[in-house]
């Protein structure tokens, strides 16, 4: 994997590399870079299988993490690429051309980050939520007690309780006075 990422570095500028175990990998790429160098994964390195998409949002930094993790058959190697793109413009090229069943994963994380990919197919169309007019849910600023008040009604005999006092009456009342539990 050594000689991969120095032929990666020589092509596109790397920020990281991590090694997590001996088959999985990630590397974080800029974000204009991001098609040559999946498309040099998949076609040169037999990175063929993407896997799985998938999005974070670091709300303090303004950016989301997007990593899309490729796998390659022989080689029995995982390889995460993670590209930060600005939350306020969220969008982001693309990547239907390589992989077709991409867009479904780039629906997915329109409809519950609103990151826009211009050209993938019915990327706008619900995916999950239909008919939601809301701020997509998966925002860390999504205030999701406030939706739930707002949308839903109170059910009467619901309680809320602290775990840690219902765990020491409930579950451990026999061990009360046991020193672990007094802290």
């Amino acid at each position: 994997m050594e000689n991969l990422i120095k032929k990666l570095e020589q092509m596109v500028d790397v920020k990281s590399f991590v090694k997590k175990r001996e088959d999985l990998y990630f590397l974080t790429a800029r974000e204009e870079q991001i098609i040559v160098l999946l498309a040099y994964l998949k076609e040169k390195e037999g990175f063929n299988h993407l896997a799985f998409l998938q999005a974070v949002d670091y709300i303090e930094d303004n950016k989301f993490m997007l990593t899309y993790m490729l796998y390659n058959l022989d080689k029995k190697m995982n390889l995460g690429i993670n590209v930060f793109i600005d939350r306020e413009k969220a969008s982001m090229t693309s990547i239907h051309s390589l992989w077709h069943h991409a867009w479904q994963y780039q629906r997915e994380l329109h409809e519950l980050f609103g990151i826009d990919f211009p050209g993938s197919p019915r990327v706008k169309e619900s995916f999950v939520l239909e008919g939601w007019d809301e701020m997509p849910p998966m925002r860390r600023d999504f205030d999701t007690l406030e939706y739930v008040e707002r949308t839903f009604y109170p059910r009467p005999g619901r309680s809320t309780n602290d775990p840690k006092d219902y765990m020491k009456e409930k579950k451990y009342k026999n061990f009360v006075d046991s020193p672990k539990l007094r802290r």
